[in-house]
């Protein structure tokens, strides 16, 4: 099952990175730290910041950096107005897939 699962996530986890920051914003190890607790163990923190990176160049977020008490300055994202026009085709995306999905599940016997 993980390495199905793993496939899955892949198509999915930007969608899931989007709805993690509508609630409030957050940097890159937050965001893998709510995701873990969410049940998603799995993910590499490092994956996380790729896909930031690149959500940051597509304008679907924005980035603030905020002192940090160690270290350099963390990259505090947050959805901004075309990130949640995406979070919500996300959402209607998957609306679509998984009543489909289920729709196919049900007829298995047929």
């Amino acid at each position: 099952m993980a390495k199905l699962l793993t496939e899955m996530l892949k198509g999915t986890l930007e969608g899931i990175i989007l709805a993690s920051l509508s609630g409030r914003p957050a940097y890159g190890y937050e965001i893998t730290a709510r995701l873990r607790e969410q049940g998603f163990a799995d993910i590499a923190e490092g994956t996380i910041y790729a896909l930031l990176l690149r959500m940051e160049k597509r304008g679907l977020v924005d980035v603030e950096k905020v002192p940090s008490e160690k270290g350099p300055p963390r990259k505090v994202h947050s959805l901004n107005a075309q990130g949640r026009e995406y979070l919500e085709e996300f959402w209607r995306t998957w609306r679509f897939l998984t009543e489909r999905l289920e729709q196919l599940r049900e007829g298995e016997g047929e």
